[in-house]
């Protein structure tokens, strides 16, 4: 079949419209792209986040080359999330495949699980360096033990919290990161985290592709338009006040939660 035939145009424009957004703020394309499929285009929020995690896991797969080019990755913290996330993935998907995604009862399982991950996604883009602040004053750094135990601790509840929102491994999993590695540099939190969202949302992906919840004409459709939006963004966001940015986001992201869980 033709490639033009599975391309819809305001499924491209959507996928143009997210990544250029991600690029300019580094935020998770699944706190933006899963909201439009549901609440613009009436997609079942099964089949959205379905769709988004294969989506995203492409995506990331883009940067994930360049943070090894420019060797910006910390594989240890990404085998220590991944001993976390994976496993506690495969459990949610075995758990998903025991009810019947496409109910009434399911689809508010859904749409509330995202609400109220967009929810805690404004607060950190929002409260990230206060949040930061009093956990350095109250807590402080872990000994490597605790910090080991903690990451995939951590790992394990991205892997449920993606695999039924498709939202977590962004804005959230930076702001655990910096808590946990206080010490590492941004750039490698930032690729550590980029590099672990690549497995956790393929994994998911396959999950729900197995369950039947992939719609690969959307899928087709957002990558045509994603690919050059997250190039654009990033230029973009060279010439943006980062603060301005993570403010209207946060704003659409609260208002985006508020339509879902009331």
């Amino acid at each position: 079949m033709n490639l033009l035939h599975w391309i819809n145009l305001l499924y491209t424009l959507s996928g143009f419209c997210v990544g250029a957004l991600v690029g300019m703020t580094g935020v998770g394309g699944g706190s933006l792209m899963t909201p439009i499929l549901i609440l613009l285009f009436g997609i079942h929020p099964a089949t959205a986040i379905g769709t988004d995690l294969l989506y995203a896991g492409m995506t990331q797969a883009g940067g994930t080359l360049v943070h090894g080019v420019y060797r910006t990755i910390d594989w240890r913290i990404v085998g220590r999330l991944a001993a976390g996330s994976i496993p506690a993935t495969a459990l949610t998907i075995m758990a998903l495949s025991r009810i019947n995604v496409s109910s009434d009862a399911s689809r508010t399982l859904f749409n509330d699980v995202l609400g109220i991950a967009l929810l805690l996604t404004a607060i950190v883009l929002v409260f990230r360096q206060r949040i930061l602040a009093v956990y350095a004053a109250h807590i402080g750094e872990l000994d490597p033990s605790k910090t080991k135990v903690f990451t995939i601790g951590f790992g394990a509840a991205l892997g449920v919290l993606v695999s039924i929102s498709s939202v977590g491994a962004g804005a959230i999993g930076v702001t655990a990161l910096l808590l946990l590695y206080p010490h590492l540099p941004m750039r490698r939190i930032v690729g550590s985290d980029v590099t672990h969202a690549v497995p956790l949302t393929l994994a998911g992906g396959i999950g729900h592709l197995m369950l039947g919840t992939v719609d690969w004409r959307i899928l087709v459709s957002l990558l045509v338009g994603s690919l050059p939006g997250v190039f654009l963004g990033g230029h973009v966001s060279v010439r943006m006040p980062d603060r301005a940015l993570r403010l209207v986001l946060a704003t659409i992201l609260i208002v985006v939660a508020g339509r879902l869980l009331l």
